[in-house]
């Protein structure tokens, strides 16, 4: 045995990761645009014209559209399905040190609801429709067909992944794929700007049109109150957010009938308040919801 065959092995992680380029160039077949991920699961730095915004305030990344650099660069912007450029030399670095494969699911016409635990898929099952699955490290990438923009922390452990945005390739997934609901728009939804506020208490809206209440019994509503305010006391972010959105449903379901009273207006504002919330975004929030459900 000779000395050379002696020699140890070089480390599969110094070898050009040859797999990765042919997952990329598969998906970019298929109509998905790609990119290298480096370690840590995070894009390659800019190109050095770009570097330190150079190039003018990273003007690629304002768009969803292609980086036109000749490098690896703009993070999501870089993705593309040219097998030209894929293969080029000016990418070859970053595919000699690439640890993974991503995506932009917006550019490919899809979302990723990213669930980071348990807790989130658990909602999920419970919230959204069945759709195509993909495991991952903590949790579970769920895909519908149609973009749209890209939001993080929408509630506790989960991201949209879309538009403007990139993704881990971890595999095709398991199930069928289904087109993207309403419910998944939704939480992408940011609370729109005061109209008209109200510095002082927001009375509570009369019946409209003057219709029964259809509420059988006190206690439906009392419950409805009580999750209302169960929802904010454990929201762990997005705390306006889910303000807003809790103060959307309770006048969704309770707020045409006239059966609100001061009390439990007076009970959602605590709730809020004790996250945090001042008197005055109790107040807009309310009106906000008000004026989108047209009360």
């Amino acid at each position: 045995m000779t000395a050379d065959s002696k020699s140890p092995r070089p480390r599969v992680a110094n070898r050009p990761p040859v797999e990765h380029l042919r997952t990329a160039l598969a998906l970019a077949a298929a109509g998905v645009p790609v990119l290298p991920l480096r370690a840590g699961k995070v894009p390659f730095g800019n190109c050095h014209a770009c570097a330190a915004g150079a190039c003018g305030g990273r003007p690629h990344m304002k768009t969803p559209g292609p980086c036109q650099c000749p490098g690896v660069c703009h993070g999501w912007a870089a993705a593309t399905t040219n097998p030209h450029v894929l293969t080029s030399a000016a990418w070859a670095p970053a595919w000699r040190q690439a640890v993974s494969v991503a995506y932009h699911p917006g550019g490919a016409g899809l979302t990723v609801v990213d669930l980071d635990n348990p807790e989130a898929i658990a909602w999920a099952r419970t919230t959204l429709p069945a759709t195509r699955k993909v495991a991952t490290t903590r949790g579970e990438h769920w895909l519908y067909r149609g973009a749209m923009q890209s939001a993080n922390a929408v509630r506790p452990g989960v991201d949209i992944k879309s538009t403007m945005a990139y993704a881990r390739w971890l595999g095709p997934g398991t199930g069928t794929m289904t087109d993207l609901p309403e419910a998944v728009r939704a939480l992408a939804v940011k609370e729109p700007s005061p109209v008209c506020p109200a510095p002082h208490a927001v009375a509570v809206p009369a019946p409209v049109g003057g219709g029964e209440c259809r509420h059988r019994t006190p206690a439906y509503l009392d419950r409805g109150i009580a999750m209302a305010e169960q929802r904010i006391t454990e929201a762990r972010s997005a705390v306006h957010t889910t303000v807003y959105r809790t103060f959307l449903v309770v006048l969704s379901t309770h707020g045409r009938c006239g059966c609100l009273t001061d009390t439990h207006v007076a009970r959602l504002f605590t709730a809020a308040e004790a996250k945090g919330e001042s008197p005055r975004h109790c107040t807009d929030a309310w009106t906000n919801a008000r004026t989108r459900l047209g009360l």
